[in-house]
């Protein structure tokens, strides 16, 4: 036994990809009888860079000499390049920055870089998620602390017009995890309370203060059953029609469909009404559902709420509770919302998402993201567009395209 790092060489080809290369390399290394301490491969735009880390023979000039005549054959060309030890062990704390553009600029990935660098913290490694109907792409990041890097670059963010997803390392990213998200302007388009104060004519001054309370301006309860006493003397059957009317997020079959197949549950978690979110959850297969009660006497909405409100903090402990059910802790739990009434359950959440949401809420929130894809938020969990499609093609489904706009 000996302390002293071995010789290696590091072993660059890069070309126009083409079936063989990789195989062909190793053949010739094979001869050498070298040992393989690391691979790393890439391809852009038909290029390939294949990077190979092997022990260094005694001749090592000899196999520098046979891997440079296998390059040539196969119209590649290679950089030896003579060392010793092994690639130095990643530093402590090590995140994963998403970034998600549409488009992503280079001067955004020039700023994200950046501030990365001033924090003292180190990119190992760059892919792409997706390049349609957004571009996201992940970083490995290692020796800054997770939630000084996720402050830094929440504020670089803003002024870039990107968004940037900070979460650490760990193996919770690869775990089963529980989806908890708002519905009102997040799991769809719009607000149901509003729709059904059109049936009573009061859909104008309804939204007025939904719009105050979801900024943070009013009580959630006090303005909740305000509202709801202006829904007075509407017929259950309206119900019905606001359900008809509604219009899902972009992306949330995909999200709901895909995720579901690699194990995840699923919560809606609503201070609107369960005459709604129960339906949804049932027609798009979510787990659970909790909601306020519209009180409804001889078919007619009475203008009053069954039971206690579904708050901000009451959201929180529907979180906790739904986590409880399925057995994982808060840390595993994506949390999505838009409004003030979210940030409790935003906050307790291993990973809060401020989805399209009023600035109060993106000034709070750890993540923010404002693309209208609700289906982005799989490239935060590691999940590339490629494997989303070929989950869906595997399935007999066609991945639905949204439209750029």
């Amino acid at each position: 036994m000996t302390d002293q790092m071995p010789e290696t060489l590091l072993l660059t080809i890069s070309g126009k990809d083409r079936p063989g290369v990789t195989s062909a390399m190793f053949r010739t290394l094979t001869y050498a009888g070298v040992e393989v301490l690391d691979i790393e491969q890439i391809v852009l735009r038909r290029r390939l860079i294949l990077g190979i880390l092997v022990t260094a023979p005694r001749d090592w000039k000899k196999l520098r000499d046979a891997v440079e005549a296998t390059a040539t054959e196969l119209g590649m060309s290679v950089e030896v390049d003579r060392g010793t030890g092994d690639n130095k062990v990643r530093r402590e704390g090590r995140s994963h920055v998403t970034v998600i553009g549409a488009p992503l600029k280079a001067s955004a990935m020039a700023a994200v870089a950046g501030r990365i660098a001033d924090s003292g913290a180190n990119i190992d490694r760059i892919e792409r998620m997706a390049r349609y109907p957004v571009t996201a792409i992940d970083l490995h990041v290692s020796g800054a602390d997770p939630d000084r890097l996720r402050a830094m670059l929440s504020l670089e963010a803003a002024v870039q017009g990107v968004d940037v997803a900070v979460q650490s390392a760990s193996l919770l990213r690869r775990a089963m995890r529980l989806i908890v998200m708002d519905v009102d302007s997040t799991l769809i388009q719009g607000e149901v309370i509003e729709l059904l104060a059109a049936h009573s004519g009061h859909r104008t001054e309804v939204a007025a203060v939904t719009e105050r309370t979801m900024r943070g301006e009013l009580d959630f309860e006090e303005s909740l059953r305000a509202r709801v006493e202006l829904l007075a003397g509407i017929p259950a059957s309206a119900l019905d029609e606001v359900y008809d009317a509604l219009v899902l997020a972009p992306g949330a079959r995909t999200l709901v469909r895909i995720l579901r197949r690699l194990g995840y549950r699923f919560a809606l978690v609503s201070g609107g009404f369960s005459q709604i979110t129960d339906r949804l959850a049932n027609d798009l297969g979510i787990h659970y559902a909790r909601a306020n009660e519209l009180e409804i006497v001889d078919g007619v909405l009475t203008g009053r709420i069954v039971g206690d409100v579904l708050d901000r903090a009451g959201k929180a402990d529907a979180l906790r509770y739904f986590a409880g059910e399925v057995g994982v802790p808060v840390e595993s739990v994506v949390a999505i919302g838009d409004g003030a009434n979210d940030l409790d359950m935003l906050e307790i959440a291993g990973l809060g998402i401020a989805y399209n949401a009023k600035g109060l809420v993106q000034q709070a929130a750890d993540t923010t993201m404002n693309v209208p894809y609700l289906d982005a938020i799989m490239y935060l969990l590691g999940i590339s567009r490629e494997e989303i499609e070929a989950l869906d093609l595997a399935h007999g489904v066609v991945t639905p395209a949204p439209p750029v706009g």
